[in-house]
């Protein structure tokens, strides 16, 4: 099993950024994906999470109405769409697999991770 998340970067507070989430070795559409992300001195917390269908989601309350996620299973991806970003979402972002359909928050729900992609919101 392999994730690899990309499409970090530095940007201005107000812009936006698309993460990819592409994913190998296992049966994609089989899985919950989610986001997690970690601030510098701080534990690794939940961000946004999308089952298998892609046809629910959930989301952190400190990015609802900013972030949207969403998932190609053709082509074994998920996106995390981060719009109107702020310097609080400076952050490591990680996607995280498990089997099933339950929108786990917890870090240690997930076996699988990917490497992570830095996000930088400042002016």
């Amino acid at each position: 099993v392999q994730l690899q998340a990309s499409g970090g970067g530095l940007v201005q507070p107000g812009g936006s950024l698309r993460l990819s989430c592409s994913a190998s070795g296992f049966t994609f559409d089989d899985y919950v994906i989610t986001w997690f992300r970690q601030a510098p001195g701080r534990a690794r917390e939940f961000v946004s999470a999308i089952s298998w269908s892609g046809r629910r989601t959930s989301y952190a309350d400190t990015v609802k109405g900013r972030f949207g996620i969403s998932r190609d299973n053709a082509e074994n991806t998920v996106y995390l769409q981060m719009n109107s970003l702020k310097p609080e979402d400076t952050a490591v972002y990680y996607c995280a697999a498990r089997e099933g359909n339950i929108h786990y928050t917890a870090i240690d729900k997930y076996p699988y991770w990917g490497q992570g992609t830095l996000v930088t919101v400042s002016s």
